[in-house]
């Protein structure tokens, strides 16, 4: 179990396969304001919607000097059935050691029917060019959501 990151913190590095078949890491985003939106599992109805919102105001981020990256534990094959399917023009990153959930601590217990197990916890990170983590939104209610991260990102 990751601690949990504050506003300010460094944002953890991650080097991890991508839908497309190469590697995404933070580095990659150096100087950029990064939109990092974990998720727990491709193809599911939150999960989807989430992903939709955010691809339908990639131009809008993009303007704003932002890039998106979805993340989840998810293969990297799984990531790219999902956006061939959905038509969505968004990184996803696959994280099936678990690694950067665990270090951004978005890896937690859940519940569900009385049954206890660990699974991603909806969150997006905003991240400044500078690296820092500049806005944490947790436990992710999807409606709305997407629009809610843009003006943040057009605030920074």
């Amino acid at each position: 179990m990751g601690k949990k990151l504050a506003l300010g913190d460094k944002a953890p590095d991650f080097a991890l396969p991508d839908d497309a078949g190469g590697k995404v890491s933070l580095a990659s985003f150096a100087g950029k304001k990064l939109v990092l939106y974990f998720y727990p599992k491709d193809d599911t109805s939150g999960c989807t919607k989430e992903a939709i919102d955010f691809n339908g105001l990639k131009a809008e981020f993009e303007k704003a000097g932002a890039a998106i990256l979805g993340a989840s534990p998810d293969s990297a094959a799984s990531h790219a059935k999902f956006k061939a399917k959905h038509n969505l023009d968004l990184s996803l990153a696959s994280d099936e050691s678990k690694a950067m959930v665990e270090a951004y601590g978005v890896w937690v217990e859940k519940s569900m029917y009385g049954r206890k197990y660990f699974g991603v916890e909806r969150t997006t990170f905003l991240i400044g060019p500078d690296g820092k983590i500049a806005k944490i939104w947790s436990k992710v209610k999807v409606p709305g959501h997407a629009a809610a991260v843009l003006a943040e990102v057009k605030a920074l």
